[in-house]
């Protein structure tokens, strides 16, 4: 059992060390370049190749079905999901085997937009709410991880 961070965006990663501490659940912060991480033999550090998709093959290469991603890549979330893993968004929201669909026609939609030249800004700022919801997201998969195993 651990907990994969798709580390090089993620604004939870400080949550997800408290929270992983607490569960004792192993966690390993997947990153492009160095990254600091607390000094508690449950956190490592894998710092890939800034190769394209380097830090997402990493992770798929050690997912499984007793793996939680975190992970606001969509993409990285599919594949994933398809191995097993239990896959969060920073923003608490789960990526699920019936929401992914969905997920990969709007970016795929909004990837369009763009290269039309549609201005349609960026993502919403981080907030409060999702910092809380990503704290209950995470709290209820490790307990549902925990006690498949």
């Amino acid at each position: 059992m651990q907990i994969l961070i798709d580390a090089d965006a993620c604004p939870v990663k400080d949550e997800t060390y408290k929270v992983a501490i607490r569960y004792k659940f192993p966690v390993v912060v997947v990153s492009n370049s160095p990254i600091r991480v607390p000094p508690d033999p449950l956190i490592a550090r894998k710092v890939v190749s800034d190769a394209f998709d380097a830090a997402d093959d990493w992770i798929v290469e050690n997912t499984g079905g007793d793996t939680v991603v975190i992970t606001a890549d969509i993409l990285l979330a599919d594949r994933c999901l398809k191995l097993g893993a239990t896959v969060i968004s920073p923003t608490g929201h789960p990526f699920t085997s019936s929401s992914i669909g969905n997920a990969i026609a709007m970016r795929a939609i909004l990837s369009d937009l763009r290269a039309g030249g549609e201005n349609l800004g960026g993502p919403a700022p981080f907030s409060k709410t999702d910092r809380s919801r990503f704290l209950s997201a995470l709290d209820q998969a490790l307990t549902k991880l925990r006690q498949r195993n």
